[in-house]
């Protein structure tokens, strides 16, 4: 093996001013694991739902779970970029995350509820992630962070009018 391909990474000092860059990517990398785990909770109910809500809730999934992919990698490229290592494995991705696997299959509706409410719980730790990178002096994240609360916000409301009664 040649010596370019035995490089391990690190965490870095990055010197752009951002104070405590360690607590800003965990603030970061706990938002990346919701991320991920919402993206695959929202994948897996576009491959299984059914009922007359399909197709609503399938194409309106796909644009979530697409965007949300994306995103990961914008998350954890700015983890990087504070100098800290994004995570690396599933274990800690489902540590970090508030998100859980259903327990049963649920009702198109249940999926549409159960989503939403995930959103809304991302929104809250991005609010919280908006907060602490103002306090530190992270502009870029704290940006990155209103960006992603945006979309979470506008995907719950997107769910719960779709089975709003």
């Amino acid at each position: 093996m040649t010596q370019a391909l035995n490089v391990v990474a690190e965490p870095q000092d990055i010197a752009s001013g951002v104070r405590a860059p360690k607590t800003i990517a965990d603030g970061i990398a706990n938002v990346l694991a919701d991320t991920y785990m919402l993206t695959y909770k929202t994948h897996a109910y576009h491959w299984n739902v059914e009922g007359p809500l399909f197709y609503s809730v399938h194409n309106l999934t796909e644009g979530q779970y697409e965007d949300m992919f994306a995103a990961a990698d914008k998350l954890a490229e700015r983890i990087r970029a504070v100098g800290q290592m994004a995570p690396m494995t599933l274990s800690e991705i489902r540590e970090w995350s508030v998100i859980q696997d259903s327990e049963s299959a649920p009702s198109a509706g249940e999926m549409c509820q159960s989503l939403a409410d995930d959103h809304e719980r991302i929104a809250h730790r991005l609010h919280a992630l908006v907060k602490l990178a103002g306090e530190k002096n992270d502009p870029v994240t704290e940006d990155l962070a209103t960006e992603r609360s945006a979309f979470h916000e506008q995907a719950a409301w997107m769910l719960k009018a779709l089975i709003a009664k």
